[in-house]
C-alpha cells in the first residue's frame, strides 16, 4: 500500500518532533495511542467484491499479513515521514531489504556499479551472488569519484551507494555521482544506515531508493531486526512486490519495536553523535593509535562533502591500532561500558573488529584487498556520559601499553 505522510506536514516539523508524530496521522482503535500490534495473518472481507478490490490494491485494506499488515504499515509511514519519501516497504531484517533492492533492479545482462567499502554482507552479494545471475559488478575505490563516474558512463543500471561507509567512515558525494547516474538513466540507491534519516536526506539529494538496517540506530535498543526501503511509490510498489513474493515480510512486533524506538531517535544520536566527536579527538592524541576514521574531525580526507550533504557526522568512529590484531585482542577484553559485539546503533557502547563485525563473511585477504586492516576496530557510540567512556578507554590503552612494555 502506498504511504503518503504528507498530511502530517513532516517537512514542517523539528527532527525529534518528526521522529514522535510522522506518519501517525491514523486514528487507532479503541482510542489507543499507541500503534497497536496486529499479530492476525489473515483478514476477513463479508463483502466478497469488496475482498476482491482490497485484493487487487483498488480498495484500502489488509489481506494476508505476507503482502500488508496494519502494524508494519504503521511502521513504513513513519519512515516516509522521516525520509520526506512517498512510500515505502519494510523487511525482516537490513539484509533482507538490501539484497531485495538489488534483486528486484538487477537480472542477467544488466550492470550495477558500487564501491569497495560497502558492508561485508553487501560486498558479498556483489562479490559473490550477483555475478552467478549474470549480473556485471563494477567495484571502485571509494574516494575516486572519477574513477566511479567513468564506470558508469561505460554503461549502468544501477548505482549502489553507502555513505558513510561500514567501517571505514567515508563519505561519497551524492549529487556528484547522481548527476553521473541520471546521464546514462541508472537507478540510484543509498543504504542511509549510519547517517540515519536526521542527518543526511538522500532523497532531496537525487537518490532515487533509500534503504536503512532498521536493527541499528532506527530501533536504538539492539533488540529486533528489521530493514526499510523508501521512495517514489512507482519504485518501491516493485519492491514491495518482490517482497510479497519471496517473503520476507517484518513481523508485527518486530515493527512495533521499531517504532518504539524511533520515537526516541533525535535525543540518541544527539548525544551520541556528540560523544563520538570528542572519543574521535581522544583516539588521534593515543600514542597506540595508528589513524582515526570520523567524518567530523577537520583532517579527514572527505570531511568537506560530509559538511555539505550531513547535518551531523553520526555516532560511528573507527580507528587502527599499532600492533593489528594482537593489540586488539588486549584492549578490548579491559573496557568496562561496552560490548563486544557484532552490532551498532544501540544505546549501549559497542566495539570490535571488522573481522567479527562488518566484514565477517570476508577473508582475510578480501579484507586486506578492500583495505581493512586487521588492527581496524569500529566504535558505535552508545548515550552513556561521556566522561565515563573517555576514562574507560584511557584505562583500557593504560593496560595495554604496560602489557606491552
Amino acid at each position: 500500500m502506498k504511504h503518503n505522510a504528507s498530511g502530517n506536514t513532516p517537512d514542517q516539523m523539528g527532527a525529534a518532533t518528526n521522529a514522535v508524530w510522522g506518519g501517525e496521522s491514523v486514528k487507532y482503535p479503541y482510542n489507543a495511542t499507541q500503534v497497536p500490534i496486529v499479530t492476525s495473518a489473515a483478514h476477513c472481507y463479508d463483502d466478497i467484491d469488496h475482498w476482491y478490490n482490497v485484493a487487487l490494491g483498488e480498495a484500502p485494506g489488509f489481506i494476508y499479513s505476507r503482502m500488508s499488515n496494519p502494524t508494519v504499515e504503521a511502521l513504513e509511514a513513519k519512515l516516509c515521514a522521516l525520509e520526506h519519501a512517498e512510500s515505502a516497504v519494510a523487511f525482516s531484517s537490513g539484509m533482507a531489504a538490501i539484497s531485495s533492492v538489488l534483486y528486484t533492479f538487477l537480472s542477467n545482462g544488466k550492470r550495477v556499479v558500487s564501491t569497495k567499502d560497502s558492508y561485508g554482507g553487501t560486498n558479498k552479494i556483489f562479490e559473490e551472488f550477483l555475478p552467478r545471475m549474470g549480473v556485471s559488478v563494477s567495484l571502485c575505490d571509494t574516494g575516486d569519484h572519477d574513477e566511479i563516474e567513468r564506470q558508469i558512463a561505460q554503461g549502468c543500471d544501477v548505482l549502489y551507494l553507502e555513505t558513510p561507509t561500514n567501517p571505514t567512515l567515508k563519505i561519497i558525494d551524492i549529487k556528484r555521482l547522481v548527476k553521473a547516474a541520471r546521464s546514462v538513466g541508472a537507478l540510484v540507491i543509498a543504504d542511509n544506515t549510519f547517517a540515519t534519516p536526521l542527518n543526511q536526506q538522500p532523497l532531496s539529494l537525487g537518490v532515487d531508493l533509500v534503504l536503512h538496517s532498521a536493527t541499528k540506530f532506527l530501533s536504538g535498543h539492539g533488540d529486533v531486526l528489521g530493514g526499510l526501503v523508501c521512495g517514489a511509490e512507482p519504485l518501491v510498489s516493485q519492491v514491495r512486490h518482490y517482497r510479497e513474493i519471496n517473503g520476507a515480510i517484518l513481523d508485527p512486533f518486530a515493527a512495533y519495536m521499531i517504532i518504539r524506538g524511533i520515537k526516541t531517535l533525535a535525543l540518541r544520536i544527539r548525544q551520541q553523535q556528540s560523544s563520538a566527536q570528542i572519543i574521535a579527538e581522544y583516539l588521534q592524541t593515543e600514542p597506540l593509535v595508528a589513524s582515526v576514521n570520523y567524518p567530523g574531525l577537520s583532517d579527514h580526507p572527505h570531511h568537506a562533502i560530509a559538511c555539505e550533504q550531513m547535518k551531523g557526522f553520526g555516532a560511528i568512529v573507527s580507528f587502527v591500532v599499532h600492533g593489528g590484531m594482537d593489540t586488539v585482542k588486549q584492549l578490548l577484553p579491559q573496557l568496562k561500558y561496552a560490548h563486544c559485539a557484532g552490532n551498532l546503533g544501540a544505546v549501549e557502547t559497542i566495539y570490535g573488529p571488522a573481522r567479527t563485525t562488518s566484514h565477517v563473511e570476508n577473508t582475510l585477504e578480501e579484507r586486506l584487498a578492500l583495505g581493512i586492516s586487521e588492527g581496524l576496530v569500529r566504535i558505535s557510540v552508545g548515550i552513556e556520559e561521556i566522561e565515563d567512556l573517555i576514562g574507560d578507554l584511557q584505562q583500557a590503552f593504560a593496560h595495554v601499553r604496560k602489557q606491552q612494555a
